[in-house]
């Protein structure tokens, strides 16, 4: 039996068209132009702030997603519609706020594919990578402080819904413990031989701040 790692590539790794998110039709529609800024938190209609300013700096590059192009830094209607417009561009619950799923979703479009990660309050996501097998898998990941951590895969694409500070998502789960920890490593059994899986990993910290990384798939072997 051979094994295979699969690296967490943002640039390579994601030529699927989930309920979240289809990276290779995305970038490839977005106009050429980006913002470096990233978000730290989630964001919502009556907040204010830079952070707030960047979102409607970026959002304003695409005229169909944010016609008024209002850069006020102050997170209003017109903002709301544009983030509904943005979250059904990108196949999300257009619920028009910077929630756990969107976050992601912007800061790697904003980084131009640099970066997933929503930092704040809520971790930071990191070393992803899968290792595979004929009928198995192993999710790896680190992060910057102690959660508890899940993931969810299917052989179908991951369907999802954004609520305030947390994502439903459909598929199976599979969790890593109950306890908390900054290393983490999720076993996935029962597999299908030579088969693409879609997955997601979904974070929560002691605070109930929730992080997912953006969805990615993986292949068995023969």
């Amino acid at each position: 039996m051979t094994n295979k790692v699969v690296s967490f590539n943002l640039s390579q790794n994601f030529l699927l068209k989930s309920g979240l998110l289809a990276i290779a039709f995305v970038v490839a529609s977005l106009p050429a132009l980006t913002h470096a800024d990233i978000l730290n938190r989630e964001l919502q209609l009556g907040m204010s702030g830079s952070d707030v300013s960047s979102l409607q700096t970026f959002l304003a590059i695409d005229p169909t997603i944010y016609p008024q192009g209002l850069v006020t830094g102050y997170f209003g209607f017109l903002t709301k519609s544009a983030v509904a417009n943005f979250q059904t561009r990108n196949g999300i619950s257009a619920v028009g706020r910077v929630g756990p799923a969107t976050l992601p979703v912007l800061n790697f479009q904003m980084a131009g594919g640099a970066v997933s990660n929503t930092g704040g309050a809520a971790a930071t996501l990191g070393g992803i990578a899968v290792s595979t097998s004929r009928n198995s898998a192993i999710v790896n990941w680190n992060t910057n402080q102690n959660v508890k951590g899940v993931v969810y895969y299917s052989t179908t694409m991951l369907t999802t819904y954004e609520r305030e500070n947390s994502v439903d998502v459909s598929g199976t789960v599979a969790m890593t413990d109950t306890g908390f920890h900054s290393s983490h490593s999720v076993s996935l059994q029962n597999l299908q031989a030579n088969s693409t899986y879609y997955y997601m990993i979904y974070t929560t910290n002691t605070a109930g701040d929730v992080t997912v990384s953006v969805p990615a798939t993986f292949q068995t072997t023969n």
